[in-house]
Formats: C-alpha cells, structure tokens, sequence
C-alpha cells in the first residue's frame, strides 16, 4: 500500500488540478457573484424574504457549477481566437495545457453535477434547467454570429430567475420576468464594459460584440440601458410595495452606474475592467436593499 501511494505522481496531479481550477476561473470570482446577485433578488422576492433553505443551498451550489461550465464551454469554443488576446492567451486550453477534448468532459461533468441538484427540486425547475444548459452552451459560440452575444449571456445568467420562482413557488409569476428583463439589461452593460477592454483585439481576431457594433455611441448607449435598467428596477419596487430601505438601496445603483460612466469616459482599457468590477457592488446593493426591505 505505502509503495502504491508513493507511485502517485503528486506534482503531476497537483498541476492538473492547478489548470483545471483556472480553466473554471474559480480564481477571478467576479464571474459567480454577478451570477448570484440576480439569482438573490428572484429568490427572495419569490419568499417574500428568506427562502426554503433546500432551495437556497441548491441554487447557491448551483450558481457555482453553471458559473464554472460556462466558463469552460466558453473557453472551448474560443480555442481560436484567445491566442490571438493579450489578455486570454496564457488560458488553459489556448495555451494547450489542457485539451478541447478535456474542457468537453469538464463541461458534461459540471452540468451533471448541476443537474443533479435540480433533482432535488420541483418539475418545473427540472425542466427549466434544460434550457438553462442549453443556454450556457449556445452563448460562446454567438460572438461569431452577431454583435450581440452579450444578450445571449444576459438571458444564460438570468435563467437562474425563472429556476429560482418555480423552485420556491412551483410557479413563474409575470414579476419574475420583470426582473429577468432587468437582469438581461445589466447584463449587456457589464458585459459590454468587459468587451470594451478587448475591442481592438476583438476587431483584428474578427470577434463580434457589443462594443465592437457600438463604437463610439458605446457611452451613450450604455448610458441608456443603465437608465432603462434602473427604471425597471423602481417598476419593480412599485409592484411589489417595497419599503424605502429597497429604493436606498436602487439610489446606490443608481450612484455607482454613474460612476462606472467616469470609469469608462475614456474608454481605456483598465479603467474599463474596473467599471465592469464595479457592478458586483451594483448587484449586491440592489440585494441588499431587497433583503432589508423584508425584514
């Protein structure tokens, strides 16, 4: 036995497990948590405060997998244009320290982890997860369709939405499609902040995305989406007579949208970055407000 677990190369395993862990960028956690916020506001408005903790255990697991698949799917299906980034080249699979054939089987795997939790749900949810997968699985390819894969990641990490109403409440209420709307348009905001950084990148490796259609409007029309995204949110404090502690909480958003518009006046590359770091903040005081408002 003693020889058998000294046969183990534990370097070998060590750096395998080293690879597989930034390939589901479990290091850079920004990604988990603008996927958990949006999921926290569905799940406590659905509970009219704190939800059943089966739930909220299943969907914060949840919200860690679907996080990780996505990012290796993503990674896949870039294997081509991510040696072509600065920014991207040393991942993973674009480096090749690992394989396309690997990420697919990370990929499968993290689903089926998923999946089944959502078993432990109601049916609704179960089969609202199969298009929750589905999603997760179209949006990286879209950047070589349309100008708007950004849209697609807004409908992928809003899906957690309508999971997280029929979970809690075996139903989808029209006020969870108000907040998955919402959610779809602050998705595209960050996302086109996150774009901007790689835009001239993006141009000459022929990848499409907002910031690339966008061009020069990009602050104006981000400005906008940040306006509709905000008026959806005091539509959605009015439906649900929400108390002032959730309208603080829309001010702060409000706030740090503007300052995000400073970040970005120059579109330069870092300050981008840190704009669209700066929506975890956003995220969390729109929860925030929602979580004290049903105290």
């Amino acid at each position: 036995m003693k020889a058998r677990w000294q046969a183990i190369d534990w370097a070998h395993l060590r750096e395998r497990a080293t690879q597989y862990y930034y390939l589901t960028r479990l290091h850079r956690p920004i990604g988990i948590l603008l996927l958990l916020w949006p999921t926290g506001w569905a799940l406590w408005v659905a509970a009219g405060g704190w939800p059943d903790w089966p739930v909220l255990l299943v969907f914060l697991l949840g919200v860690v997998l679907m996080r990780s698949a996505g990012c290796v799917i993503n990674d896949f299906a870039d294997r081509d244009f991510d040696p072509q980034v600065s920014r991207t080249r040393e991942r993973p699979i674009a480096s090749g320290r690992v394989t396309p054939r690997e990420a697919l089987w990370s990929f499968t795997g993290l689903c089926l982890l998923a999946f089944l939790l959502v078993l432990s749900m109601n049916r609704l949810t179960i089969y609202l997860s199969f298009v929750a997968v589905a999603l997760a699985a179209i949006y990286p390819f879209m950047k070589r369709y349309t100008h708007l894969p950004q849209v697609v990641l807004g409908m992928a990490f809003g899906w957690s939405i309508p999971m997280a109403f029929a979970a809690q409440t075996g139903e989808v209420p029209r006020i969870a499609w108000l907040i998955y709307v919402i959610n779809v348009l602050w998705s595209v905001i960050y996302d086109t902040m996150y774009a901007m950084v790689d835009r001239e990148d993006d141009i000459k490796a022929g990848v499409k995305s907002t910031a690339v259609l966008f061009a020069d409007a990009d602050r104006v029309i981000i400005g906008i989406l940040q306006a509709f995204m905000l008026l959806g949110l005091v539509l959605l404090g009015g439906q649900l007579e929400l108390s002032t502690a959730y309208y603080a909480g829309v001010a702060v958003a409000a706030g740090l949208s503007l300052y995000q518009q400073y970040l970005i006046r120059d579109r330069e590359p870092s300050a981008c970055f840190r704009a669209f770091l700066n929506n975890n903040w956003l995220g969390f005081a729109v929860f925030a407000g929602l979580f004290l408002s049903y105290l």
